[in-house]
């Protein structure tokens, strides 16, 4: 059974940085697209970024351009979320999501989630 764990979430000031972890086991990552989402409380959950199978990244979210950049390890089962100049709109529950080999925005194409990690940016 394949699994995602993220990590790496926490409080953090304006302006900081964070990087999330998404563990996957269970399977090879050869094969799968992560995708990182967030959600705030009474909102929809938002597709942030995926890399592909490949390597590709995608971007899905206006607001994180140039401040957050996602990479995966595949030795090491492991997609990163590096989040930079974080502001405190960046405040939510942040997912990793896996689906087959191609990215998209769509929250039901994954078929795999992690458990979440929380990300406060407060001062």
């Amino acid at each position: 059974q394949l699994q995602l764990v993220e990590s790496g979430g926490g409080l953090v000031q304006p302006g900081g940085s964070l990087r999330l972890s998404c563990a996957v086991s269970g399977s090879t990552l050869d094969y799968s697209a992560i995708g990182w989402f967030r959600q705030i409380p009474g909102k929809e959950r938002e597709a942030i970024t995926c890399i592909t199978s490949s390597g590709v990244r995608i971007n899905y979210a206006d607001s994180v351009k140039g401040r957050f950049a996602i990479s995966r390890d595949n030795a090491k089962g492991t997609v990163y979320l590096q989040m930079s100049s974080l502001k405190p709109e960046d405040t939510a529950v942040y997912y990793c999501a896996r689906r087959t080999v191609y990215c998209s925005g769509s929250v039901r194409l994954y078929d795999y989630w992690g458990q979440g990690t929380q990300v406060t940016v407060s001062s």
